[in-house]
């Protein structure tokens, strides 16, 4: 089988790429030749009922001796079976599948759960799907690939997070997670009042022992009910999460007007989900109503110190989450241009600090959203950091999304915590503290909610090995509940998360003491450590000497746009960020690297080539802005 070839294909309109490059990498570190379709071949998939696209299709598969294809849509569910049902027709039709002599031996098909089934149905089976979540593993053995032809890296890799989810699965048999009660709470004199603050709930935190601060996102949304429903519907989702006791810290999951254009007229605006609050009255209702959770929200899009200075006022927010980077034009939520965005985000961060509130850095996993590599995630969160303490901010919230990209190995994911804490922790000292608060990828959870169920146990378990031997980390998690990949969590559903979150924490930690659970201070661990925390090291060196005033609003900007921080899959196609996006990644043992014609990059020509970029960048900013 080896001598045999996988194309891969997408339609043009479908951005989803991640998924299609990780089968690529995998495939190939198995020995399979591998081609991914052109742009051209992306095209006519997407208007395969035209005779010409049917005619490049094949002459593609033919050309490139194409014996097994792989197809991925993840937008509408009729399209993405019309597309199968189409290529399928004429492969038959051609002879070139299901029949004596074929040449194409396979079809594969990943998308949303609703098209799997349909496919499963009319096939039969005889069409292999992928729903999402897949281990490297699973994906080679439905691939067809022999178990005996997967690399032992490829095995011994994916075995911390067989183990995880043995131990997950465990969790959820048992089902004793459903008996967990509330915490009972070491209430304070200031204990859900106005005068309340995230600092004094770590302090006091509970009673018999520490335990991490829970963090929740919620913002249902109907566009079959008018605004003031909404509302009324939310404010009886608080009053459900206050009364059970669960929650700790209520994350309000405003609706993009809220976030772009609150206090205007939406009468001839689209909503875009979430929970559309439109007035300082609606915030003051739902703290209120809340109460004693601790509240926080969104940042603005425009106008981010008003906002600001309006959540102070209203919810008394917890903490603060800046995004730097995004919510503007790069990634379309929000009207600011990336140099107007830095300006208006330090400027807002600078107001923080005389609030002495602290501030989460919401960027990280925004690079990885658009392929970045691992050392990029690192590198955005740690300018972050640093530029919020020369603010004067005292206390800074370091999120880290764990699974993102959902192929990353488990072992790869401790190392790339562990370097990212222990540089960020660098930046400690007597008037400047960093919170850790971890949580599960956007994306990682299977459209299945036993399985689902499964995963979150799991990657708790992996939140406990970040500092395997500190019983205070992580301080805060951020429960993603299980149902995320098929619906928003119902208050049920988000208890019942933080039960299993609750519950599994305990019962690995218990587990820990007695020396049965995996292994995760190794040579390989930290020999992964160690190269991702050096190249961070030394690229930000390279950065300061080469930047002036690095942490500034200009400084980031040129850093950006320079390609510092690299991400290949963004979305806009705009000149001004060219650098930022000419590069490439791919999958290489479990981590996302930058790589030049397949071999991974080195950190002097990165860095060489990040310079040279920097006049264009100092150009664009001078004569655009």
């Amino acid at each position: 089988m080896k001598n045999e070839t996988f194309g891969l294909m997408k339609a043009l309109l479908d951005a989803h790429t991640m998924g299609i490059h990780a089968a690529a990498a995998l495939l190939k570190e198995c020995g399979y030749r591998v081609i991914v379709a052109p742009t051209q071949i992306e095209e006519a998939l997407e208007k395969i009922s035209a005779d010409s696209s049917q005619r490049l299709i094949l002459k593609w598969l033919k050309e490139n001796q194409i014996n097994h294809i792989g197809i991925s849509y993840r937008l509408d569910v009729n399209d993405a079976i019309n597309i199968v049902g189409k290529l399928v027709h004429i492969l038959k039709q051609n002879g070139d599948y299901e029949s004596a002599g074929a040449t194409i031996k396979s079809v594969y098909f990943a998308g949303l759960a609703a098209a799997c089934n349909a496919i499963d149905k009319e096939y039969k089976g005889r069409i292999r799907t992928f729903r999402g979540g897949e281990s490297a593993e699973e994906t080679l053995l439905i691939m067809g690939i022999p178990y005996e032809e997967i690399p032992q890296k490829i095995l011994s890799g994916c075995q911390y997070d067989k183990e995880l989810l043995t131990f997950g699965k465990t969790i959820i048999e048992e089902n004793s997670y459903k008996e967990m009660k509330p915490l009972n709470r070491n209430k304070y004199l200031e204990y859900g009042t106005f005068r309340d603050s995230l600092s004094a709930r770590l302090e006091h935190n509970f009673m018999n022992g520490f335990q991490p601060l829970i963090r929740a996102h919620s913002g249902p949304y109907s566009a079959e009910l008018k605004r003031e429903q909404c509302l009324k519907e939310y404010k009886e989702w608080c009053r459900i999460l206050a009364d059970t006791g669960y929650l700790d810290i209520l994350s309000i999951g405003t609706s993009q007007l809220s976030q772009s254009n609150f206090g205007e007229n939406w009468e001839e605006k689209v909503n875009g989900g979430g929970v559309p609050i439109n007035s300082e009255q609606e915030f003051k209702d739902i703290w209120d109503i809340a109460r004693p959770m601790l509240v926080r929200t969104y940042s603005g899009t425009k106008n981010v110190k008003l906002m600001a200075q309006i959540y102070e006022k209203n919810i008394n927010i917890a903490w603060h989450a800046l995004s730097l980077w995004w919510f503007d034009e790069l990634d379309g939520r929000g009207s600011n241009s990336l140099y107007k965005n830095l300006k208006e985000h330090i400027n807002t961060i600078q107001y923080i600090a005389t609030t002495n509130k602290p501030v989460e850095a919401n960027v990280s996993h925004h690079f990885a959203f658009r392929g970045c590599d691992d050392i990029t995630y690192i590198i955005s969160a740690y300018l972050a950091a640093k530029m919020i303490k020369k603010c004067g901010i005292k206390v800074f919230i370091l999120q880290n999304m764990l699974n993102t990209p959902r192929s990353t190995w488990g072992i790869q994911d401790l190392a790339k915590s562990r370097a990212l804490l222990s540089l960020v922790k660098g930046l400690e000292d007597d008037k400047f503290k960093v919170v850790l608060q971890t949580r599960a990828g956007l994306d990682f959870f299977k459209p299945d909610l036993e399985r689902a169920k499964v995963q979150l146990a799991a990657v708790t378990a992996m939140m406990d090995d970040i500092e395997p031997n500190n019983i205070y980390s992580p301080e805060i998690i951020h429960v993603v509940s299980y149902s995320e990949a098929l619906f928003l969590a119902t208050p049920d559903i988000l208890n019942d998360s933080i039960k299993i979150t609750r519950t599994s924490l305990n019962e690995y930690r218990r587990l820990k003491k007695e020396g049965m659970t995996p292994e995760t201070i190794t040579d390989e661990i930290n020999e992964r450590t160690n190269v991702l925390k050096n190249a961070t090291i030394k690229i930000i060196e390279a950065m300061e000497r080469s930047i002036p005033n690095l942490y500034s609003p200009e400084g980031l900007y040129i850093a950006f746009v320079a390609g510092w921080m690299p991400v290949p899959e963004l979305w806009s196609d705009s000149d001004e960020f060219v650098h930022a996006k000419c590069w490439e990644t791919k999958q290489v043992n479990g981590g996302r690297w930058l790589t030049d014609h397949e071999l991974i990059l080195s950190i002097d020509s990165r860095i060489n080539r990040c310079i040279s970029y920097i006049p264009d960048a100092e150009y664009i900013l001078k004569n655009k802005y």
